[in-house]
């Protein structure tokens, strides 16, 4: 069985993000998660929405992916949003992560809006980035 694109993408989404250590020095430990639990210490990251579309042409299948990521801080100010947003992009923006039974094609920062909460206190990041992938075995024909 095939591992969906999308799940594909946000597992490596993930690993990327967990891997690095500029990033889990920030956070206070490896803070990324697809379901925060209740409670969890700030800052973290969030795995977000993501949207698919088809991206297949006349003879070759492909995928669009709109994927967010959101970033909660406590922080006096939001220079630790900022500064998170900045370790993940390059981590993410235009890197050759590896997908399993998918290729990507490209992975492109596309926003990042950084606001507070209405909660008054929660400061939030939200970063979107645009991926485009294809099965493997079709790229690698």
């Amino acid at each position: 069985m095939t591992t969906a694109a999308s799940w594909a993408l946000q597992r490596s989404i993930y690993q990327a993000l967990a891997g690095s250590s500029e990033l889990t020095s920030l956070l206070g430990g490896a803070r990324i998660y697809s379901d925060p639990p209740h409670g969890a210490p700030f800052p973290y990251i969030a795995l977000g929405q993501t949207v698919n579309l088809d991206w297949s042409t006349g003879t070759e299948d492909g995928a669009e992916h709109s994927v967010t990521l959101h970033v909660w801080s406590r922080a006096d100010s939001r220079q630790e949003v900022h500064e998170i947003i900045q370790v993940i992009r390059t981590v993410l923006h235009n890197q050759p992560l590896m997908l399993e039974d998918h290729y990507l094609v490209n992975l492109r920062h596309e926003f990042t809006e950084a606001r507070i909460d209405p909660d008054g206190e929660t400061l939030h990041g939200i970063v979107r980035y645009r991926a485009v992938t294809e099965p493997a075995q079709q790229a690698a024909a």
